[in-house]
């Protein structure tokens, strides 16, 4: 499984919390690469929902590691 952000941000706007058939429906709904499907299906199904993003690529960029102040814009 490998992710990029290309491929990690198409799940940007998921309904999260979400489980992993969720996560792949969405994904499908909503024409992601096929990378992103078979991403999705490798990932652990224990039941439980996943929170966000973080929970299944842990280095997905956030705003804090891009580094420009907000306040100047």
């Amino acid at each position: 499984m490998i992710w990029t952000l290309e491929l990690a941000s198409s799940l940007d706007d998921a309904p999260w919390p979400a489980t992993k058939d969720e996560l792949i429906d969405y994904a499908s709904r909503t024409g992601a690469q096929r990378e992103v499907i078979e991403n999705l299906q490798e990932l652990e199904d224990d039941g439980q929902p996943y929170e966000s993003i973080e929970e299944i690529w842990p280095d997905y960029p956030t705003k804090d590691d891009f580094f420009f102040n907000e306040d100047e814009y």
